[in-house]
């Protein structure tokens, strides 16, 4: 049951996500952090299975940390995708990650970006993006509502009223969130609801 989003602004990219860890039925907790620093200036927004969301996660965080100390220089946003996706695919032939992420960053060149992943390895660039059956009610929202000159506080509003569409439409809408910004000061986190 897990949900986030994402929406690329004018020089940031604002992300959300659940902080619910169920199995089936069962509720684990209600404090689980599923958006995950890569580096100072990047983050993934996972979903999935447990298992797979914490190893893939650690697996292509390691790699990226391991290519920046072998070249003394830092991947950008969209070379980090592009070797996420390369991951997930090479992985969908033998023992796939059942898993969905956003990947968010800020690259001084290049500004803010945004992109979707999906477990079986599709990668698109997306201005909002999300997954979960949260983002059913959402990503309509944020489509009629972005504009490519979105202020925070635009954004952050437009997170609300998606939060607020989930927790009246959805049966299982998870009770608490967390909202963080990547921009040019790094990853922070705005608030939790």
């Amino acid at each position: 049951m897990d949900f986030f989003v994402g929406i690329k602004g004018k020089d940031f990219v604002l992300v959300c996500s659940d902080t619910s860890a169920s199995h089936s039925i069962i509720s684990i907790k209600q404090d689980e952090d599923k958006i995950v620093p890569i580096d100072s200036h990047k983050v993934f927004c996972i979903a999935g299975e447990a298992g797979d969301r914490v190893n893939f996660s650690e697996y292509v965080i390691a790699n990226v940390k391991l290519y920046a100390l072998r070249n003394g220089t830092e991947l950008n946003t969209k070379s980090v995708a592009n070797y996420t996706r390369g991951e997930l695919a090479t992985a969908l032939r033998s023992s796939p990650y059942h898993c969905n992420l956003l990947l968010a960053g800020y690259d001084k060149e290049t500004g803010p970006s945004l992109y979707w992943l999906d477990y079986l390895a599709t990668l698109n660039r997306v201005n909002t993006g999300g997954t979960g059956y949260g983002s059913y009610f959402t990503l309509s929202l944020f489509d009629k509502m972005w504009h490519p000159e979105l202020t925070l506080d635009e954004a952050v509003a437009m997170i609300d009223a998606g939060i607020a569409e989930v927790k009246k439409r959805l049966v299982v809408a998870p009770p608490h969130y967390i909202i963080k910004v990547i921009d040019k000061d790094g990853i922070r986190v705005v608030k939790t609801v």
